[in-house]
């Protein structure tokens, strides 16, 4: 029996569980000296989320870390995580483009790639699998792990057998919530041995608690490769401790030969960069035995938690929990996992408030119809005829989707060059576009700028509390962090009731120090919230007329690329001055607690933004009620005005679609309720609240 192996997942899928993909590749290169050392078996390091959350959130160019991440570890192979024809976004690519991504991705440093579709269908793999296949690089096929009635150790092992077939190198068993059982894993190996020779790697979270019994079941079957993560960012979410399973099995047949004191110093140097992200982390830090009945993913769940607070219906989390059975069951079985988790969860959601299958988003509507290769299972035949409907197809896809979509990376290579105006471009821009079309113009932008840099909360006293205090209230502390605004660091503090102080850096030479107030009382019988810097209203957290407390965030607003939550600092109705979307100076009223609805302060229009090609042209209308006379159409739910579906003043019916938008990662439909001209009210790329009027029908 050869020695266990060990794959660390560091850098990639460790904070992406525990503190939203947040780290940055400064906090990643001064330990990877050490980390090259060790011995591992690979470093996963890139794709996954971290792909989307660099560019969205941390100002870093995801191709560029990949470059400095191999120019660090030139003895460890660094592993990526593909979403086969989906690669990192959340459609399928033509094969043109999942070539040329395959192809950079392995000349910038990529040594093995770790594909997995969703729905399990070998035939998204077939494109990626043949791009890796002439780099040259090491192919492991990963299969999604799910625990239902046509998921069983059997297809599994017939599974394995066909990826091995198109040309695997490892067989990967991807346990993305937990709930591979010790046994059930024991036998599970070993039924894929029984029918293919091709070494086995073990990725299980650590959320129900089992993950450590399960590796350690997994090895004695003849598994010779597992994930683990290093201590100090390993369990919760995330998974098990490389220096647990390696005391394990040291001194047996299965000793993985690593140094643990070497392990321990690099869980030290971790232990002091988590710190940088406690903003970031999920309160859920133990073991969640809700999976075992619920079926649903850790990450997913803190995901569904958050939408249904932005929805204004936290209290539907067990309605929600089980729909998402019924949704599964409906779809065909797909395993839980990215795209296919978001997808299920958000149409349960969409069912639990506007009651089942009433509503279905776009990505639902193309799971049913095929569009993402075949589920595992029949599927509910009513639903997929909804959604053939919707889509105004005549019959399910049963062939591979990706054959339906024509080369298309020469279109996005024009759009590049249009986008950065230039007459050339980098095959990694092209790249980034293509994977993130809506986030990648922002950071082209901005990318000059540099990385954002987190530093670790601070301590702060509270004189009116008369101790410490914090952003959220009970936890004693201010939020401090620091921020690159054209090349000046800024630090950054915001006190317990929302107040926001800036200055300068150390060793900046920026302006000086801003301080601002919370709120200011106009007069009698309101309180009025002001934006304490200038930015754009992101959110609602609450909604319009809801009662509040003092300290509840009721909104938040995106300033210098970071999220700021404004909180109440008196109790009562909250109304909102100011639409989601709205760019606000510093000291401009945005909320009131009592007082008249809107009248303090009319809303300012949020800027017009410029509409894809293909979209009907936007007038950039405020988000004022609609006029008497009309029938007005409000947002079913909290998100962003994606694009109109027909011009200004255009003649609908009744059922006609008028206004995309997109919530929770998913488009929706938003259909005239009775026939006339319509009138739009929020300009596309308007994040808008549930109920908020976005059209009118004249």
């Amino acid at each position: 029996m050869p020695k266990v192996k060990l794959t660390d997942l560091v850098l990639r899928d460790a904070h992406q569980s525990l503190f939203a993909t947040r780290m940055v590749t400064a906090d990643m290169l001064p330990i990877c000296d050490k980390l090259d050392k060790v011995g591992f078996f690979a470093l996963e390091a890139w794709g996954g989320a971290t792909f989307d959350s660099c560019i969205r959130f941390l100002n870093e160019d995801p191709w560029e870390r990949l470059k400095k991440l191999k120019a660090a570890l030139p003895n460890t192979k660094i592993m990526m995580l593909l979403r086969g024809q989906n690669l990192l976004g959340y459609r399928h690519y033509a094969d043109d483009v999942v070539a040329k991504f395959v192809e950079y991705a392995a000349k910038d440093g990529v040594d093995i790639f770790r594909i997995f579709d969703a729905v399990n269908d070998p035939r998204n793999f077939q494109a990626a699998t043949a791009a890796a296949k002439k780099t040259g690089k090491h192919i492991q096929a990963a299969i999604s792990y799910a625990v239902t009635p046509f998921h069983t150790i059997e297809k599994y092992a017939e599974l394995a057998k066909q990826y091995a077939g198109i040309g695997a190198d490892s067989i990967a068993i991807k346990d993305m919530s937990g709930l591979l059982k010790p046994y059930v894993a024991y036998d599970l190996v070993k039924a894929i041995k029984k029918v293919t020779d091709l070494p086995i790697e073990i990725h299980s979270h650590a959320t129900t608690g089992m993950s450590v019994a399960a590796l350690t079941k997994a090895a004695e079957a003849g598994a010779e490769i597992l994930d683990t993560v290093i201590s100090s960012l390993a369990m919760g979410t995330s998974h098990s401790p490389t220096e647990t399973i390696v005391e394990i099995f040291k001194g047996t047949e299965y000793d993985t030969g690593l140094d643990t004191k070497l392990l321990l110093e690099i869980a030290a140097y971790f232990r002091e960069v988590r710190k940088n992200y406690k903003k970031f982390e999920s309160s859920f830090l133990g073991a969640d035995t809700r999976i075992l009945a619920s079926q649903v993913p850790g990450g997913m769940l803190s995901n569904l938690e958050s939408q249904l607070k932005e929805q204004g219906a936290s209290d539907k989390i067990d309605d929600v929990l089980k729909e998402i059975a019924v949704v599964q069951k409906d779809a065909g079985y797909p395993p839980l996992v990215t795209p296919t988790s978001q997808i299920v969860g958000t149409q349960a959601v969409f069912n639990v408030l506007f009651g089942r299958y009433n509503r279905l988003s776009g990505e639902f509507q193309d799971l049913m119809a095929g569009k993402y290769g075949a589920c595992p299972a029949p599927k509910n035949a009513d639903v997929v005829k909804k959604a053939l409907e919707g889509l105004k197809m005549e019959k399910e896809i049963t062939h591979r989707p990706a054959d339906d979509i024509p080369p298309e990376y020469g279109k996005l290579e024009d759009e590049a060059k249009k986008l950065l105006g230039t007459e050339t471009v980098g095959v990694e821009d092209v790249l980034t576009l293509a994977m993130f079309p809506k986030v990648a113009p922002n950071f082209f932008r901005k990318r000059a700028e540099g990385p954002v840099v987190f530093k670790p909360e601070a301590e702060t006293p509270d004189a009116s509390a008369g101790g410490a205090s914090g952003q959220g209230g009970a936890s004693g502390r201010a939020a401090r962090y620091t921020v690159n605004v054209n090349g000046a660091n800024y630090d950054v503090v915001v006190a317990p009731a929302g107040t926001v102080a800036i200055a300068p850096a150390a060793g900046s030479s920026a302006a000086a120090a801003v301080a601002a107030p919370t709120a200011v009382a106009p007069g009698a019988g309101s309180v009025v919230i002001p934006a304490p810097v200038a930015g754009t209203v992101l959110r609602y957290a609450v909604n319009e007329g809801a009662e509040v407390q003092a300290g509840d965030t009721v909104l938040i607003i995106e300033s210098m690329k970071m999220e700021l939550e404004i909180k109440a600092v008196d109790s009562g109705k909250v109304h909102f001055l100011a639409a989601p979307g709205t760019q606000v100076a510093s000291q401009q009223p945005v909320a009131e607690i009592g007082g008249v609805p809107g009248a303090a302060v009319p809303a300012q229009a949020a800027p017009s933004q410029a509409a894809p090609s293909e979209t009907p042209a936007a007038p950039a209308a405020s988000a004022a009620p609609a006029p008497a006379g009309g029938v007005v159409i409000p947002a079913p739910v909290a998100g962003t005005v994606l694009r109109y579906a027909v011009n200004e003043g255009a003649r609908v019916a009744s059922g006609d679609t008028i206004i995309i938008i997109e919530s929770m990662k998913m488009e929706l439909e938003i259909k005239a309720t009775a026939a006339g001209a319509v009138r739009f009210l929020v300009p596309a790329g308007t994040q808008v609240a549930s109920q908020q009027p976005i059209a009118e029908l004249q």
